[in-house]
């Protein structure tokens, strides 16, 4: 009965802000929010930071289960007992490091009653243009209060980057995926959005110098980047992360260097790559 009142009182108020809660009229439309990548220029405060959880991506329309492809999962009665009549963006998730199983599991064409039970649909969204995040995720806590097998994600506030990276640290440790950057603010649009972001581990690679290119602007006169060449041979610039100093005394044609970057571009190069150091000689 709790849940119906809750449903019905955020069914009413959405009416009356003029809200049209959903996906295109099309439920396999396929049209969803995106994140971008991480960058460090952001207020951290004013986002709410939670665990990325690696699962596979699902869209509750309020009857139904659909992948990202549109591909209706075939969930069992039970499972959806007492969920909301309103459409819902999150993960199907069995666990972190269980992604192959809750893929298989979501591509399968019979529901499996027993593993079905392990499983959690974690909302993250739900997709209403007319509330920030902020309102979004309060009215969710209170619609799946009590609920067993779809729950919110987590959502935390952060004061600095140190705090960020520190949850990064723990999350990443315990096999978390990474984090993902909400802005309080946010208005649900399909597509990349710049104020939902993804935050994952930082590593690191070496790369040998191949040529000092001339800086700009303020940095007319020095170094402004250095063009070098992975191991397998693939060549790029690594332009950030340098001091002044560095850039004023750039690391020697031949040396090796260490560079820090976040996962890979769609042609294999590293994303956001910056300078760490000059490696030591062996």
């Amino acid at each position: 009965m709790k849940g119906f009142i809750v449903t019905a009182l955020f069914s009413l108020a959405l009416h009356l802000a003029g809200a049209n809660p959903g996906w295109a009229d099309t439920p396999d439309s396929g049209a969803l929010q995106l994140a971008t990548s991480f960058r460090e220029d952001i207020a951290i405060e004013q986002y709410l930071v939670s665990e990325k959880l690696d699962g596979v991506r699902g869209r509750w329309t309020g009857t139904e289960m659909l992948t990202r492809s549109g591909r209706t999962v075939p969930l069992p009665k039970w499972f959806t007992q007492g969920w909301p009549d309103i459409r819902l963006d999150g993960e199907i998730w069995l666990g972190r490091n269980r992604f192959d199983e809750v893929s298989a599991l979501v591509r399968s064409d019979a529901a499996d009653d027993i593993l079905w039970q392990q499983v959690r649909f974690m909302v993250f969204d739900m997709p209403d243009p007319q509330l920030p995040f902020s309102q979004r995720y309060d009215l969710l806590l209170k619609l799946l209060e009590g609920q067993t097998h779809i729950r919110p994600v987590a959502q935390f506030r952060l004061g600095s980057l140190e705090e960020l990276n520190a949850l990064l640290d723990e999350r990443v440790k315990a096999g978390a995926e990474g984090l993902m950057l909400h802005h309080q603010n946010a208005e649900y649009r399909d597509g990349r959005q710049k104020q939902l972001l993804k935050l994952k581990p930082l590593y690191d690679a070496e790369a040998r110098v191949l040529a000092h290119l001339p800086g700009k602007g303020k940095y007319q006169g020095m170094m402004g980047a250095l063009l070098v060449q992975m191991a397998d041979g693939r060549e790029f610039r690594l332009g950030t992360g340098f001091s002044d100093a560095d850039r004023a005394n750039p690391p020697p044609i031949g040396s090796l260097v260490t560079f820090q970057y976040r996962g890979l571009t769609s042609n294999g190069l590293p994303r956001f790559a910056g300078f760490y150091r000059v490696r030591s000689p062996d």
